[in-house]
């Protein structure tokens, strides 16, 4: 007598494509849905769009505090922080989207620095900058 028949373990022959078929119906679903259909159930006289040049970029204004803590707004000296809070005030009349850049010099001690950012604020200049050299 035979100690074993046959195998119990034989090899497949056939390729299963099953996991195939799976993968080609999970893409077939996703491009159904990412694809826009095309709807044109109303008829509509869309209006042409006109083309708009840009505003050209405003030119800022600089509040430049040098290192003995003189003021200069716009190359003008601007002397103490009240005739400052006039030039802004006017500036501001005449330019509601003011912008400001301050600049102050290395040595120029921090609170005059805030002194100039307190004037912007108390004028409602909402637009302002510190101008700072990048490292090298």
């Amino acid at each position: 007598m035979k100690k074993c028949s046959k195998s119990a373990h034989h090899t497949m022959t056939e390729m299963n494509i099953t996991p195939l078929l799976d993968l080609a119906f999970v893409l077939l679903v996703i491009f159904i849905i990412t694809t826009t259909p095309i709807v044109n159930d109303l008829e509509l006289n869309l209006p042409t769009a006109s083309k708009h040049e840009k505003d050209p970029p405003k030119k800022p204004n600089f509040i430049t505090v040098d290192a003995a803590g003189k003021m200069y707004y716009n190359k003008r000296e601007a002397g103490d922080l009240d005739a400052l809070h006039n030039y802004l005030l006017d500036a501001r009349t005449a330019d509601i989207d003011l912008s400001v850049i301050v600049r102050g010099d290395g040595k120029t001690k921090y609170k005059q620095i805030r002194a100039v950012m307190d004037v912007c604020q108390q004028c409602n200049v909402v637009k302002v900058e510190l101008a700072t050299e990048p490292l090298k």
